[in-house]
């Protein structure tokens, strides 16, 4: 107790640690409400953080995610990275980065790494091989609030996580070019999707989705489920949220939404969500995928595969009113199944 009271006067009467505290908690309070910002502050090992940004041009024949992001492993290893997903020819590449190369801005999202910005509105690229810009606009956001900031809701409170989540973007237009190899790209009048994740390592198990190219536009899909560790033991979590023109209708383990099915085999993604009001129903089909490098405690030696060209049937339905209110299938869609799956089938 003497001694936890000579610290803390120690730290009260010395000016420059007063202010360092302070001024390392109010940014930690800031970035929590706004989790597109980089908020790796403080963090030395076991820890890593990545932006995806999917895009894809007004044909529908091109289709990219570039990822870039920073790795720190158990003994303070650290470096920077940008992943480019190749989703049509399953093809990916990973650039890595001096640790230093990696600047993010204070108060807002954006980063640089070397010679690439990334942020909400745009992207500048410039690697070996693969240079261009893309320009952003009419992003969709998942809805934020002061007791539920982003995607993950008041899970964003709870401490010691393996893995935090948050979308910026669930849809929006792309104006813009991209010199792939030898390849020119136009990209004007593409569609793209903005996400994110932060902590030690991705769950051990997971389900992951998400297209925002249906019949129409105006039209999102996002759904993950996934085996959560929480203080020696797990539960299994979900996330989804169909944007359908001007709402967005949420299916969220703090919600209460249950699931009623999810399952996969070889060929096929099950899931049914269902809560008081509505029924979410969700059939992807599988398809060839490539190669990504994903976190483990903190440094990417893990491997997942990603497919960026998977059909999914979904069905929106208004239970108290018996109404279909969407009934579509999305094209050119994200899809991830990694780990042991069965450990989330229900």
């Amino acid at each position: 107790n003497s001694v936890f009271k000579s610290i803390l006067t120690y730290f009260l009467l010395d000016p420059i640690l007063y202010n360092f505290l302070y001024s390392l908690m109010v940014k930690k309070l800031q970035t929590m409400f706004h989790p597109d910002q980089f908020q790796g502050l403080g963090k030395l090992r076991c820890y890593f953080e990545g932006w995806y940004f999917k895009v894809l041009n007004a044909s529908e024949d091109k289709a990219f995610a570039f990822i870039p992001g920073i790795a720190m492993d158990k003994n303070g290893n650290q470096h920077s990275f940008i992943q480019v997903l190749n989703g049509k020819k399953l093809t990916s590449e990973y650039y890595k980065f001096d640790f230093d190369e990696f600047q993010s801005e204070t108060g807002k999202f954006k980063i640089n790494l070397a010679d690439n910005s990334f942020s909400s509105n745009y992207i500048k690229l410039d690697l070996p091989n693969i240079k261009g810009q893309f320009n952003f606009s009419q992003q969709v956001q998942w809805p934020s609030k002061w007791y539920s900031p982003g995607i993950m809701g008041p899970y964003s409170f709870v401490p010691f996580m393996e893995c935090y989540h948050s979308i910026l973007s669930m849809d929006h237009s792309i104006t813009g070019k991209l010199t792939f190899y030898d390849e020119f790209i136009d990209f004007n009048g593409g569609r793209g999707y903005i996400e994110k994740d932060w902590g030690r390592s991705f769950p051990s198990a997971y389900i992951w989705m998400q297209t925002n190219h249906f019949s129409k536009q105006g039209i999102s899909l996002k759904a993950s489920v996934a085996k959560i560790p929480w203080l020696g033991n797990s539960f299994v979590g979900f996330i989804a949220g169909v944007w359908l023109h001007d709402r967005l209708f949420r299916f969220t383990t703090y919600n209460s939404t249950r699931i009623v099915k999810c399952f996969t085999d070889l060929d096929k993604v099950e899931l049914v969500l269902e809560n008081k009001n509505y029924s979410l129903e969700i059939l992807a089909h599988r398809e060839a995928a490539a190669m990504l490098a994903s976190p483990i405690s903190g440094f990417m030696h893990g491997r997942i595969e990603e497919s960026m060209t998977v059909k999914v049937e979904v069905v929106l339905s208004d239970i108290k009113n018996n109404k279909i209110l969407l009934h579509d299938t999305g094209r050119n869609a994200g899809l991830e199944i990694a780990g042991n799956v069965a450990e989330v089938f229900v």
